[in-house]
């Protein structure tokens, strides 16, 4: 088996991209199968193949194995431990008094892969770099804030800052894109950075790039004999693969059959995609070994952002007449057979951040209510028992799922909203709409109302699954609903060219830390677009004054400082009472493991590191991994 890459996945590279069998097979003829660890490329082909210069504004696909197995960065965060880790940077950021001024301190011992120590000339050559060429990433980041960089010897860089930033630092945190070094000795010889191919690229990670496809269909990695002058190898000791192959498949239906004939060790799946591997590969397995297998540890909160510029959703009580017409069991249940965590606040429901808000804000969330009456009393809203009502459908649906009401919680989410179409009604109702003889809702002026959604394209993608969801809920509580699916999604939210759209409704925070400002400055007022111009800031276009206090405060204290978090529970509870946008579930990642060739795979059960290959950080998984002989 030592030379075992199976048939069908040479027939599949050779039917897809058009290469000669013979000639695939001298690519793969020296590399060993059980050395080999085969991810899938989850966001296709790379466009510019020879190009391995991500340090541009430009999209090169990193995902293709250049952000995870080839370079480092400053820091990495991790959703799943929710720590921040030193990787190429010694320790933390070191901030003066009044945030002017930031110290980095670099991790001694690491090599670029051509053996040239990464000191502090490489991080002031890189950052001067950047703020001298527009077409660098980050370059207007750092033209906003840096008055200058310099080192004070050789593992030590200084930041003047222009003005107080106590985020500054989160510029160089990888969590998906950030500003990562580039080796000074190669790109000081080329004239233009900004076009420079790097290729062959230098490595600062544990791999090296040993091939890939011209037509961008694959890339293969090959450890670096020097490992441990890595920041992987210092801290987690020597990746197992000797090798990194990730391919492009276009579509699930040949990941599936690659799957299940160990071809692939890990995908990228739908729910049904993954369903039909399981039911034949006795080796395959999701993020969690049984039901609802997938993972809930995503930093993403999925659901429905609402144009708050455009008629009725400029309404608060429209908002929330939406947000109670939906019932979150059912809801989960058309988009993903309730195989997601249901997410009530503007952050994802996973477990560091249900131990950082969802958990201290529950009291509040039980005794919050709405400015309208019911049975004489005030309207409450939450229903901390929606999980549990959850766990009943699966039950119903023959899935074996846990007793322990905590456990529960942890799987399906911690609650939601009640399911209260009445009130919803009531909300309507004292806003002048109406119904018609068929139960239709009628806008105030008399017009039938009717609800386009603009969704994502792929429906089989998350965001679809919301549009989906949305759509039968409030067709059942009786609005005309219609999809509009438009490869240009992102454009035309970005302009306001919609009613409502499947995008996140809040922006993902860092995920390996509990601060807020990244998810609540796009809500900030200065990002503020009108209608018709490209947006700065989210695409629901709303603001608050209140909002604004918050962001501006944040800024002032460190990110570390227990005030941050209290910030961030205000700034969520004003969320909760305009609800300009409807958090849903957090994303369902959809993993698919196959143990025929590796285990030791980051699942629930020993969740170590973040379960993603598409992530900067797998290569933190790598060293963990454990091979079978075959």
């Amino acid at each position: 088996m030592r030379k075992s890459f199976l048939i069908l996945f040479v027939s599949l590279l050779v039917l897809v991209m058009g290469f000669t069998q013979m000639g695939f097979a001298q690519l793969v003829e020296d590399i060993p199968r059980e050395e080999t660890l085969i991810v899938d490329v989850p966001h296709g082909r790379a466009p510019v193949p020879n190009n391995f210069n991500i340090f541009t504004t430009s999209w090169n696909v990193p995902n293709r194995g250049v952000h995870q197995v080839m370079l480092e960065s400053l820091w990495i965060a991790d959703f799943i431990t929710g720590e921040v880790i030193n990787a190429l940077a010694a320790e933390g950021p070191i901030y003066n008094e009044d945030f002017t001024q930031m110290t980095v301190k670099l991790r001694e011992g690491c090599h670029w892969s051509d053996g040239v120590p990464i000191t502090a000339d490489d991080i002031v050559y890189g950052v001067e770099t950047t703020m001298k060429h527009s077409g660098m990433a980050y370059n207007a980041q750092f033209n906003l804030y840096v008055d200058k960089v310099y080192k004070t010897d050789d593992y030590t860089v200084v930041f003047e800052l222009k003005e107080p930033n106590s985020r500054f630092h989160t510029n160089f945190v990888d969590r998906w894109g950030a500003w990562r070094p580039f080796p000074k000795h190669i790109f000081e010889k080329v004239e233009d950075p900004v076009s420079f191919e790097f290729n062959p690229p230098v490595s600062s990670g544990p791999y090296v790039l040993a091939n890939y496809d011209p037509a961008g269909y694959w890339v293969l990695w090959e450890r670096r004999e020097d490992w441990d002058k890595t920041p992987t190898g210092i801290l987690y000791g020597m990746p197992r693969p000797k090798y990194v192959l990730f391919p492009s498949y276009g579509e699930v239906t040949a990941i599936v059959i690659d799957q299940t004939n160990h071809n692939l060790d890990i995908a990228d799946l739908d729910i049904e995609g993954f369903r039909a591997v399981i039911s034949k590969n006795p080796y395959s397995r999701g993020y969690r070994k049984e039901y609802p297998w997938v993972v809930n540890t995503d930093p993403c909160i999925t659901g429905i952002t609402l144009n708050n510029e455009a008629y009725p959703f400029d309404l608060r009580d429209v908002r929330w007449a939406l947000t109670l017409a939906i019932d979150i069991v059912d809801y989960i249940a058309i988009a993903l057979d309730g195989a997601a965590t249901m997410g009530v606040l503007h952050v994802p429901p996973t477990p560091v951040y249900q131990k950082w808000y969802y958990e201290p804000m529950e009291e509040w969330l039980k005794n919050f209510a709405l400015d309208i009456e019911v049975n004489g009393e005030p309207f409450k809203p939450y229903d901390p028992d929606a999980a549990l009502r959850t766990a009943e459908y699966a039950k119903e649906r023959g899935y074996d799922v846990p007793e322990d009401p905590g456990e529960i919680k942890e799987i399906f989410g911690p609650g939601w909203w009640k399911y209260a179409p009445d009130v919803a009604e009531q909300l309507l109702l004292r806003n002048g709409f109406t119904r018609d003889v068929d139960g239709k809702w009628l806008l105030p002026d008399g017009a039938p109302w009717k609800i386009t959604i603009l969704a994502h394209p792929n429906p089989v993608h998350g965001q679809h699954r919301n549009s989906l969801a949305a759509a039968q809920q409030w067709r059942n509580f009786g609005i005309d609903v219609v999809m509009r699916t438009s490869e240009a999604q992102g454009t035309l939210a970005g302009v306001g060219d919609f009613e409502v759209t499947d995008i996140w409704p809040a922006t993902e925070p860092w995920g390996g830390h509990p601060d807020l400002h990244r998810s609540l400055t796009p809500f900030y007022s200065s990002f503020y677009r009108p209608v018709g111009e490209e947006t700065a800031g989210h695409v629901s276009r709303w603001t608050d004054p209140r909002i604004d206090e918050i962001v501006e405060e944040m800024e002032k204290v460190n990110w570390d400082d227990p005030r941050n978090m209290e910030l961030g529970m205000e700034g969520l509870k004003i969320l909760i009472e305009e609800m300009p946008t409807i958090p849903t579930f957090g994303y369902p990642g959809v993993v698919g493991w196959d143990e025929y060739y590796w285990t030791n795979y980051p699942g629930a059960e020993n969740p170590y590191t973040q379960p993603y290959h598409h992530f900067p950080n797998f290569k933190y998984m790598l060293p963990f991994l454990e091979p079978v002989k075959r």
